[in-house]
């Protein structure tokens, strides 16, 4: 996918060089020296500097980030015993947070190998019985798992079985509670469940958080044609699912998701963003960006990708509209599958300054927007 990126990348300025004829008139774009006045500059709309970005999460959430800091710098698991204790279960924040410390444990681990992440084993081993930390270990060992993907099949499979081992014991601590099912949805995709077996677990997952965007595109990851379904079946099963949201629900935006699965690795089209299939999902992620709750965790996931659209389809208003609400923070697909996710969404921020202003945009009119 990273070549992907960079292909799509480099075709925008091309194409944006040879339709503009580097000048502004005409809704064109002028290219200033650097320092010019009038040269787009992604700081003058108050935009975090590329090297301040935080990659670790899509969006913010300064409770999770204190507590981490202090698990890390002392080793002691409590802090995160108690954050996820206080989260409720119904929601994305429980999920994301699990996420994040199993993610922080893995990369301690692959940094020191053998030591890294002992806060996460000392958790586990002290208190056995505490739901959060059978979710953050279970998780722990799927993140694992796919990290050993490229070393052999047998090391995967085998961690696997673990997770999914540890999802059944985190299932039984905290009866109800849908996280221990989300984890257990990326098992079924390495195991390759059965698909009776895959709907038992999805029939789960519904039943106790059916509005679940996170768990919504980890399914999808099954259905989609490189594991174990087709093209057609993960389009049928973002279409439905975005069919049966209420107003507010992010679930509009899914079949962007699926657009985004199923993109070829080099793309020929030269209007591809701008085809009909790909303007749809465009459309109905922003319409469930534009009418979700402004605090919904989920939300950042869905503007992140949804930016990375909206850039080489050059809508340069509405990509600044997210830009705006989105800064700060990377840690989402597409940046993430990036060797520097910095770079790429600050590539991609720089072609969408350039587009704005060279339609007539500038700082004050982004306010208006």
């Amino acid at each position: 996918m990273e070549i992907l990126w960079t292909l799509i990348v480099l075709c925008m300025i091309v194409a944006i060089l040879g339709r503009f004829v580097l000048r502004r008139g005409g809704g064109g774009i002028r290219l200033s020296r650097p320092g010019a006045p009038d040269a787009a500059d992604p700081a003058a709309y108050g935009f975090v500097r590329q090297e301040e970005l935080d990659v670790r999460l899509p969006g913010p959430d300064q409770d999770l980030l204190d507590v981490l800091a202090v698990v890390q710098g002392t080793q002691d698991w409590k802090p995160a015993q108690r954050l996820l204790a206080a989260t409720p279960k119904e929601g994305e924040r429980r999920w994301q947070r699990v996420q994040a410390f199993a993610g922080a444990a893995s990369l301690e681990l692959a940094r020191r190998p053998g030591v890294g992440g002992a806060w996460l084993r000392n958790w586990r081993s002290e208190a056995p019985k505490d739901a959060g930390a059978a979710q953050v270990h279970a998780e722990f060992l799927v993140q694992q798992a796919w990290r050993s993907s490229s070393v052999g099949r047998d090391d995967f499979r085998i961690i696997l079985e673990e997770a999914r081992t540890v999802c059944g014991e985190a299932a039984l601590l905290a009866p109800g509670d849908p996280v221990p099912s989300i984890v257990e949805l990326a098992v079924a995709r390495g195991l390759a469940y059965p698909r009776p077996e895959f709907d038992q677990l999805w029939a789960k997952v519904l039943d106790r958080a059916p509005q679940h965007m996170g768990a919504h595109v980890a399914a999808l990851h099954y259905h989609c044609e490189k594991w174990h379904g087709s093209r057609a079946q993960a389009d049928e099963f973002a279409t439905a699912s975005a069919a049966r949201a209420p107003r507010g629900a992010l679930l509009s935006a899914l079949p962007l998701f699926a657009v985004y699965e199923h993109m070829p690795d080099i793309v020929l089209v030269s209007d591809f963003h701008r085809t009909a299939v790909v303007s749809r999902a465009m459309e109905g992620a922003l319409h469930a960006v534009h009418h979700a709750r402004p605090d919904d965790p989920a939300l950042p996931l869905v503007r992140h990708l949804l930016v990375s659209f909206l850039v080489p389809a050059q809508r340069w208003a509405e990509a600044m509209e997210q830009f705006v609400a989105l800064d700060g923070h990377v840690g989402a697909v597409p940046w993430t599958v990036s060797e520097d996710p910095a770079a790429q969404y600050a590539l991609h921020r720089a072609l969408a300054v350039a587009g704005y202003e060279s339609n007539g945009g500038s700082p004050a009119t982004l306010g208006r927007l």
